[in-house]
């Protein structure tokens, strides 16, 4: 399984790379801080699969990278070849670039 550090992650922000960020997260934890990606919780990322670009990179995160390591194993079992889990989710982006960012 591929992996991207938050590092990775804020670079391909700050240099408008295109990709698409898959938030594995229930709805109630998007809403206390997220990093404005799409929000398919782990439960439905099979499901609603057709929401998930397969010609772009596609990053999926969590909010530690455990769930999100689950929702990449699941897609790349229906063919997605082109996933990165994010190391430490979003608990990692915290740490390392916005300390004042809620989180539970």
């Amino acid at each position: 399984m591929k992996e991207i550090s938050v590092q990775e992650l804020k670079d391909m922000m700050d240099h408008n790379i295109e990709f698409q960020l898959i938030d594995v997260r229930e709805p109630f934890e998007y809403e206390v801080s997220n990093l404005n990606g799409l929000n398919i919780p782990l439960s439905g990322v099979v499901i609603e699969s057709e929401k998930i670009s397969k010609d772009i990179p596609v990053i999926v995160q969590c909010r530690s990278g455990k769930r999100s390591a689950q929702a990449v194993m699941l897609l790349e079992q229906q063919g997605f070849t082109n996933l990165a889990n994010l190391q430490g989710g979003i608990l990692a982006w915290k740490e390392s670039f916005d300390p004042e960012m809620v989180v539970y």
